[in-house]
């Protein structure tokens, strides 16, 4: 009979950990890999029953979740996030995926996002399908550092039914967070690739954002937070692309950037 590892990589988490942990509480090995929290995660963790990893650097979130893949002890696993719960229905799907021994080693989940209280149906959240739950020796993350995605090339991909619950935005602090980190790993990874863009990319990547967003994937009926939503992401659009310029114009030994006064 299979058995299933729940994985979960932390930071600062002492706010979501033990609901997240609660969740997973059916899976026969729950393992928190820390990037050093200084907020208690770890120790709520443990205490939750957690197998804790302790790393003492961040590599960024593809390989930080590699490390966690390859710390797994059973054939079936799923990723979480600390922001994100498992309901009894999704338990119950997942289970029969994994005790069921199918053919299909990989599955994704529909993924149901709250932004300060509400939920959104629109903007483009819904459906957001992430493969979270898959055999373990047939696949591994990307090395992304930021936007990781779980690579799978062994066969077909199943779909659960049941939405994963995601409450990764309860204030709007909480979003800007999250925008300036992931904008920042986007753009150094992109620069290191050789990449350049420029301050009329930027604008136009924030005005489509918007318009995609709002109005072909109907952010509009989701009121006003929906419009919320979609303004924020136009400023995460226009932000990472920012982002990369100001790292193109810092390193170009030809930038025109005039230096402070000595």
């Amino acid at each position: 009979m299979s058995r299933l590892s729940v994985i979960l990589i932390t930071k600062n988490e002492a706010s979501n950990i033990e609901a997240c942990l609660r969740s997973v509480a059916f899976a026969d090995e729950v393992l928190v890999v820390d990037s050093g929290s200084t907020d208690g995660t770890a120790e709520i963790a443990r205490r939750m029953g957690a197998r804790v990893e302790i790393t003492p650097d961040w590599p960024g979130f593809g390989p930080q979740k590699n490390r966690a893949l390859a710390l797994a002890r059973h054939p079936w696993v799923f990723s979480i996030d600390a922001d994100e719960r498992v309901t009894p229905e999704l338990q119950a799907e997942i289970l029969a995926v994994v005790l069921g021994e199918g053919e299909i080693g990989a599955w994704e989940i529909p993924r149901l996002t709250q932004f300060c209280g509400q939920w959104i149906h629109h903007c483009g959240w819904t459906p957001d399908l992430v493969l979270r739950l898959f055999r373990r020796e047939a696949a591994r993350f990307s090395d992304d550092l930021v936007h990781e995605r779980v690579l799978f090339e062994a066969g077909p991909v199943g779909r659960l039914k049941t939405s994963l619950l995601h409450y990764s935005y309860p204030t709007p602090s909480h979003y800007w967070r999250k925008l300036e980190q992931y904008s920042q790993a986007w753009a150094q990874q992109r620069h290191q690739a050789g990449q350049r863009t420029s301050m009329s990319r930027a604008v136009a990547a924030g005005v489509v954002a918007f318009v995609r967003s709002y109005l072909f994937r109907l952010g509009i009926l989701d009121g006003a937070m929906g419009f919320a939503v979609c303004t924020m992401q136009a400023q995460a659009a226009f932000g990472k692309y920012f982002a990369l310029y100001c790292l193109n114009r810092k390193n170009d030994p030809s930038s025109d950037i005039v230096p402070p006064p000595a």
